[in-house]
């Protein structure tokens, strides 16, 4: 971006595009995963939204102290030094493209709906995919504005539905619908658990203002406002949707359906609700995968001009946009997705979440920690009551992130711990070539 440009994100795009990654693919898609769990799976969401909440603030926070593009990997590197900075980038970088896979594949399902050969023809379904990945890989490429038009745009057309559906629902709610609270398990706290770790997949993106901030106007006020803002509309958006779908449709029918969302707009609008809400999780997708295109390529820019990955990285166009990024990031989606399409898109589904879980905590527990350890830093002569609630807010985010981890199983646990390890070569070949210079 040349010096006179203004900006492309102010607070009503910024806003859109936290919001936008976060109510995306999962908002439709998880009540049917988590119909198995019973109703207490709304504690699950409860329990995730409190904790992203306290991260939103930690990122808001964090973002006062360091406006630059790169959000936790640069909280992490200027804190702790390159080596935890670098494997957070890693672990963030590929988390994004491997999760925007995920993204690909739910747009291509909820558009099955309107073209079934899509479910049927795994052929038509990776090339549907890769063809809508790449068709935003080019806008992302040419201008940020259209970007966050886009994101604006697709918001506003996922939450009205929504927002419809939570209106009326709750004049259709049936206690006895809720039954049975508790699912195929008498361990209470581990349900929860286990429904947190899934719900988490949601709040995905919360940081997400944090990352282009020197795209963003006035960013030390405009960034802390729409990761808040952002993350308590999500928040309300997505407890309150799941009360009424437990609700409305008992949850013997909620369990493994496509879409639980249409069936319930067509129990509480009739028939013609169906594509509505087919429509709207479509739209949803596509602004979703907008708005993470966006973040692949500014991570590795960030830390490629740290010299922590190759400089092909670092390079912008003159509207401050880092093509090869951009590109490359897209060309592994494209890999991805090839290596999967023959298996089903709910398997696939299933299967990029388990392995972005971790790996997304990991950034999110380094960025907490940042926060906690600069304020332990400035803790001279101040207030204590004031450093106490200070304090509270880290402090949550790291217990939350931890408690995540946990419910997350052996196998996400095992997956992430890979994604780490894979970053020790690439570390040491960087300060080789660092070293020789």
């Amino acid at each position: 971006m040349t010096s006179t440009q203004k900006p492309a994100f102010g607070i009503f795009r910024s806003t859109a595009l936290v919001v936008g990654n976060m109510v995306g693919t999962s908002i439709f898609l998880l009540p049917s995963v988590l119909a198995s769990f019973g109703s207490i799976s709304l504690l699950g969401w409860l329990v995730t939204s409190i904790g992203a909440i306290f991260l939103a603030l930690t990122f808001a926070n964090l973002s006062r102290r360091f406006p630059q593009s790169g959000g936790p990997y640069i909280y992490s590197r200027l804190v702790f030094g390159d080596f935890v900075g670098f494997q957070m980038a890693w672990t963030y970088w590929i988390a994004n493209w491997v999760s925007n896979a995920a993204v690909a594949i739910a747009f291509v399902n909820f558009l099955s709906y309107f073209w079934p050969a899509l479910m049927t023809t795994p052929t038509y379904s990776f090339l549907m995919s890769i063809g809508i990945l790449w068709l935003l890989t080019a806008i992302n490429a040419l201008s940020l504005r259209h970007v966050g038009n886009i994101q604006v745009l697709t918001t506003a057309l996922k939450l009205v539905p929504l927002i419809a559906i939570i209106i009326f629902g709750f004049f259709k709610v049936d206690k006895a619908n809720f039954a049975p609270f508790l699912g195929n398990t008498e361990n209470v706290f581990f349900t929860i658990q286990q429904a947190a770790a899934l719900t988490l997949f949601s709040f995905m993106g919360l940081e997400s203002a944090t990352i282009p901030a020197e795209q963003v106007q006035n960013p030390k006020k405009t960034i802390p406002r729409a990761t808040v803002w952002g993350t308590l509309i999500a928040a309300f958006i997505y407890i309150l949707s799941n009360f009424v779908v437990f609700g409305v449709v008992p949850s013997s029918e909620v369990v493994g359906a496509c879409s639980p969302f249409s069936q319930v707009s067509e129990v509480l609008f009739g028939s013609w609700a169906g594509p509505i809400i087919a429509a709207a999780a479509t739209f949803s997708c596509f602004g979703t995968l907008n708005g993470w295109i966006l973040i692949q390529g500014q991570i590795p820019m960030a830390a490629a001009r740290d010299g922590l990955f190759p400089a092909s990285f670092g390079k912008v166009s003159q509207k401050g946009i880092p093509i090869f990024g951009l590109i490359f990031s897209s060309f592994l989606i494209t890999l991805l997705l090839a290596m999967n399409y023959e298996v089903g898109l709910v398997e696939q589904f299933k299967f990029i979440v388990n392995l972005t879980t971790f790996a997304i905590l990991l950034p999110y527990l380094y960025s907490s920690a940042a926060e906690l350890l600069l304020l332990l830093q400035e803790n001279k002569n101040k207030d204590q009551l004031r450093f106490s609630k200070a304090m509270l807010v880290p402090l949550v985010g790291i217990i939350y992130a931890m408690w995540t981890i946990t419910g997350a199983g052996t196998e996400v646990v095992f997956l992430g711990s890979l994604f780490l390890f894979s970053s020790l070569p690439v570390y040491v070949w960087m300060k080789a070539k660092q070293s020789s210079k």
